[in-house]
């Protein structure tokens, strides 16, 4: 008996945690007309209640679906102050969905409208016109409201469908196809959780106020293509499992795409979004267009995944393209896009495997573009990256890739030579940092029992606040103290990079150093031209012409300009690579020439020049094991004649012995003789051959890196 009774109440109740059915009223005209006649307040709207009703507008049942269009269209498009909206919320509607034959047709021009609407409904359309006027200033839009601005007369295609209230789709589920085209909603759509099982076609379709389409769910295809959106649109969580199009649509405020999934095609070629485009957790299950979009803000892809090819080609991004540890499992085509000088493409934690995936843009700019806030967790993303643009032969991408690696990690030495290590400062310092006297002791106590492995661990102490974090966590490291020699060892690893980065630019940039180059050869031309041709005043003054004076300095001023230039066009922080420039080749040279012409010069052989040339032979030369000063043997002795500094060209050997000390090319083989030669001259030749040994590794290591071919060699395996 016990077995029977419980048998037939598992049999008559629900199961446990299963969702109960909800019951929905059969839509009647006798039950219209009712609800017509008595609608609802709802959030300020006046609206007519339909929730939870079954509406069959199937063919079948034509009779009732003329009634239910004639009799609501009547009474949505009468005249009074207070619009009256439509609620379906939680309906189920058989059969196919004609919503835009329930709004008022009208032209879209002023003189035009229909009388019934409000000054405030006017300017609205009248706002709809100056965004078609603005987009008909950028390119020709395909809608046809739009179109017809550009026509001398009035074509009927001008009419656009007003919903004057609001309309709410809240959970409703349509059977049929669903059709809002060219329909103009002057108050807020909600249709936060609707089903569509057929097609939606919202083509052209413009949203005055707040658009809502969070949890909805549409399983056939969807249309919004040149789709206005005047405030912010919400499509949260939404599910597109057809084709979705939003060509030529306008997004004039924030659109939250946040963890939609897109698992067909997803077209979203030519739009303009004029605020924040958020696709945070979105998942693109195939292709994705975004072709000539327009960016004005910030476009948020935070975690997101491409499972296919997306395309921003010809897109212009104004802001900040937010990337991180979103995964690119295709192809990512940035090509032809346009960057402002805000925009960027922060890339930090993205997940990118070289060997499927590629990342296209214009050679030379993309990589530019991609930027991460630090070197923790992104050396395999900055390496994947590189190893895409060698594979693509985009060498100066991959190098740029690695320039902004080597920053990061001249950061971290930085860091790690003058921040606060928490597990080692004193409380004193860290009170001098910004903690408190009860932080820092909180922070010694802890270190005490365990040590910090992560400064974000200080935010499990009670006694630290976030602002207090936020605000000294930049100075802050982690890890074991440097002991002197280590820290020595740091700091000679910072120099030397700092130098690469300033000089180089890590290898990555060889007009930059060119332009080095030609400035280091003209400063020692005319030092090494001063001191030849300008020895003394008195008893008898040994000094240069004023022909050979003005050609001299002249020249020096033009190499001079030209260096500077190739700095400033191609360096980064073109002030610190002069300054660093300035620091290695002027403060000795000039402290020895001071002492020279304090002490004077008092040798023989005073009359003849310093420098000497090979006689034998007059050629362009590549003078690898040339040291500068001639051997001390008769023979060689005989082979190098004195400069004639008669000459009116003789102002161009000191350039040349410059160029042979520094770079070890010249067109004669010009070096110092070996008799009666005062000994700061030599110690300033020998100076320029020192660092002429140092300037050639870094020219053919630069070069190394920007030639294609020696690249492919180096770097692929």
């Amino acid at each position: 008996m016990t077995l029977c009774t419980l048998l037939f109440f598992s049999l008559s109740l629900p199961a446990w945690g299963a969702p109960t059915q909800t019951e929905r009223t059969p839509l009647t005209i006798e039950l219209l007309q009712e609800r017509l006649h008595t609608p609802v307040i709802r959030e300020g709207n006046v609206v007519v209640d339909l929730q939870q009703t079954l509406i069959d507008l199937r063919p079948e049942n034509a009779s009732f679906r003329d009634m239910f269009y004639q009799i609501l269209r009547k009474e949505l498009q009468k005249a009074g102050s207070k619009p009256l909206g439509l609620d379906l919320s939680h309906s189920l509607i058989q059969g196919d969905f004609s919503g835009s034959d329930l709004g008022l047709r009208t032209p879209l021009y002023a003189q035009a409208i229909a009388p019934i609407f409000t000054s405030t409904e006017q300017e609205q359309l009248e706002r709809l016109r100056g965004v078609c006027l603005e987009s008909l200033a950028l390119t020709l839009p395909s809608s046809k409201d739009c179109k017809s601005l550009l026509a001398t007369e009035l074509p009927s295609s001008s009419e656009i469908s007003v919903f004057r209230g609001s309309l709410t789709l809240v959970e409703t589920r349509f059977n049929g196809t669903v059709q809002f085209v060219n329909t103009f909603f002057l108050q807020s759509v909600d249709a936060q959780g609707a089903i569509f099982n057929q097609q939606a076609n919202w083509t052209e379709t413009r949203f005055s106020r707040t658009a809502s389409f969070a949890s909805a769910a549409f399983k056939k295809e969807s249309q919004f293509q040149g789709s206005i959106f005047f405030d912010k649109a919400n499509f949260k969580q939404t599910q597109f499992q057809q084709n979705t199009n939003f060509q030529d649509s306008n997004f004039g405020d924030t659109a939250n795409f946040n963890q939609a999934n897109f698992k067909q095609l997803a077209k979203f070629s030519r739009v303009q979004w004029q605020g924040n485009a958020d696709f945070s957790n979105v998942r693109f299950s195939e292709q994705a267009q975004f072709t000539k979009a327009i960016f004005k803000q910030f476009l948020f892809f935070v975690e997101a995944t491409f499972e296919q090819a997306v395309s921003f080609r010809e897109s212009q991004f104004n802001q900040l393209v937010n990337l991180q540890g979103a995964s690119i499992v295709n192809q990512a085509d940035f090509s032809d896009a346009g960057f402002a000088k805000a925009a960027c493409l922060n890339i930090s934690g993205l997940i990118f495997n070289s060997n499927q995936a590629k990342i296209l843009g214009n050679p030379g700019q993309i990589g530019k573009m991609l930027v991460v806030p630090s070197l923790l967790g992104n050396q395999s993303v900055l390496r994947n990256l590189g190893q895409n643009f060698r594979q693509l032969q985009q060498i100066g991408d991959a190098n740029q890739l690695e320039y902004t690696k080597q920053r990061l990690r001249l950061k971290d030495l930085s860091r790690r030579l003058v921040g606060t290590n928490i597990n080692s400062a004193s409380q004193e310092r860290l009170m001098n940092l910004g903690f408190s006297a009860i932080q820092a002791e909180a922070i010694a106590h802890r270190r005490l029992q365990q040590p910090f492995h992560n400064k974000s661990e200080l935010l499990a102490l009670a006694d630290i606040d976030y602002d207090t974090y936020t605000r000294v966590s930049s100075e802050l490291i982690v890890g074991e103290s440097l002991s002197p020699f280590g820290w020595l060892l740091e700091a000679w690893s910072w120099l030397m990079l700092s130098l690469l980065l300033l000089l180089s630019g890590y290898g990555t940039n060889f007009c930059l150093v060119l332009g080095i180059g030609l400035i280091a050869i003209a400063y020692f031309g005319l030092l090494f031209w001063l001191i030849d041709r300008f020895r003394r005043l008195l008893p008898v003054p040994i000094i240069p012409t004023s022909y050979e004076t003005a050609w001299m300095l002249t020249s020096f001023s033009l190499l001079l300009l030209f260096g500077i230039l190739a700095i400033f066009r191609t360096a980064e922080q073109s002030w610190l690579t002069l300054g660093c420039l300035f620091i290695i080749i002027f403060p000795l040279p000039t402290v020895w020439l001071f002492q020279l012409y304090q002490q004077g010069r008092y040798h023989n052989l005073m009359d003849v020049s310093y420098f000497t040339e090979d006689g034998t032979l007059r050629q362009l030369r590549l003078l690898i094991g040339r040291l500068p000063v001639i051997p001390r043997y008769e023979l060689f002795r005989e082979r190098y004649l004195p400069l004639l500094c008669d000459r009116r060209w003789n102002w161009l050997n000191y350039y040349d012995f410059s160029l042979n000390n520094f770079l070890r090319l010249g067109f004669n083989d010009i070096r110092l003789r070996d008799e009666h030669l005062p000994g700061i001259i030599a110690t300033l030749a020998w100076y320029q051959w020192i660092l002429g040994i140092l300037y050639i590794t870094l020219l053919l290591w630069t070069l190394s890196r920007t030639i294609p071919g020696l690249n492919l060699l180096i770097y692929l395996k």
